[in-house]
């Protein structure tokens, strides 16, 4: 489409050329006519030709002359816009457009280059608003355990404190500790991930395994709550990074615990079809609202801000649990309703295609 508009365009430059090429011979004729009837002077026809022919090319100069001249000023004040506009983005002002005064339908040069500027500067402003949006949650997610932690590390200061006070002023600062140094985990594999520099070496390897060694690892957690496991997998082998994946399994069973009432229940069922492995995670804890779950997997997005706070969350793990999932060219989906629990669905490729990334590791 986009050279079909070149093609068009250039035919209708080449008619207009034509088009002025023959007024002017028409008034270049017209002019040479009036001159020889005004002075009763009639030269040959192979005179009057040539005469013709020198005036037309001379006044069609004149006419390239001005109009390159005309065309030269406004290329010249399109640079200059061109330019402060790439001042202003230097400066951080990315709320700048370049207006082209043919339309940016008009192909050319010109109206590529301003397009793409104009590009160029609506996605280093949304960038520049996650930036701003990434350092607020951070300050956020940092000054609460510090808060907490300076509050009570000033109360233990007292003499008359009681042993059991003490106790649990410090394991609350320890819990906050504990907080910090997951976040801080969480923004480096984050970190890690989005950059492209977390190796990433897939191989082949049992699912179902690496699903029963982490349902065992997380025990204390379920058997605790008294929780009912129904667990349900069929033998399935895999091409994937065994480590990130164990990421995604340990983040979301430990989620599905964590916000499912004593005795309640927990499933997680593995199966498989020709190309993919299908895993569904589901517990009947709080539930997430609709308008939630369009939000759940964005950074630092928590669905139950007071619930997730107590729990030690700080709304990373499912951004990275979908960065992960991504990386491996699979998909997740989230089906739930409030107080009535949560389902997780993953779709993961069983044979991943070839993926430059990992020639480069």
């Amino acid at each position: 489409m986009k050279k079909i508009k070149e093609h068009l365009h250039i035919i209708k430059w080449i008619i207009l050329v034509n088009v002025c090429l023959i007024c002017l011979w028409i008034l270049t004729y017209w002019l040479t006519f009036s001159i020889y009837y005004a002075f009763g002077f009639w030269p040959y026809e192979w005179i009057r030709s040539i005469i013709t022919a020198f005036l037309g090319f001379f006044i069609f100069g004149i006419l390239i002359n001005i109009l390159g001249r005309w065309r030269k000023k406004k290329h010249e004040n399109v640079w200059a816009i061109i330019i402060n506009a790439l001042k202003e983005m230097s400066k951080g002002n990315f709320n700048v457009t370049v207006n082209w005064p043919h339309g940016k339908n008009t192909p050319g040069p010109f109206s590529e280059l301003i397009s793409n500027i104009n590009k160029m500067a609506q996605d280093l402003g949304q960038i520049e608003k996650l930036r701003q949006e990434f350092i607020s949650n951070v300050s956020h997610e940092i000054q609460s355990p510090l808060t907490s932690i300076g509050g009570f590390a000033r109360a233990l200061s007292d003499d008359d404190l009681s042993k059991e006070d003490r106790r649990h002023y410090l394991s609350i600062i320890e819990m906050e500790t504990q907080r910090l140094s997951k976040l801080s985990d969480n923004l480096l594999k984050l970190t890690a991930l989005e950059s492209e520099q977390q190796p990433f070496e897939p191989r082949d390897y049992r699912l179902d395994k690496q699903l029963r060694h982490i349902i065992l690892s997380c025990e204390p957690q379920w058997s605790k709550k008294d929780l009912q496991l129904d667990i349900d997998l069929d033998e399935v082998f895999i091409f994937s990074d065994e480590e990130l994946m164990s990421h995604v399994w340990i983040n979301l069973i430990r989620n599905s615990i964590k916000f499912t009432e004593e005795k309640g229940s927990l499933s997680i069922y593995l199966s498989q079809d020709a190309e993919f492995a299908k895993i569904c995670i589901s517990d009947t804890g709080i539930g997430i609202s609709r308008e939630d779950q369009l939000h759940l997997f964005e950074r630092f997005f928590k669905a139950d801000k007071s619930r997730n706070r107590a729990a030690g969350g700080n709304g990373l793990g499912l951004s990275i649990v979908k960065k992960i999932i991504d990386m491996h060219k699979g998909s997740i989906e989230v089906e739930s309703e409030l107080g009535k629990g949560t389902s997780f669905t993953i779709l993961v490729p069983k044979k991943m295609k070839y993926d430059k990334r990992s020639e480069k590791r």
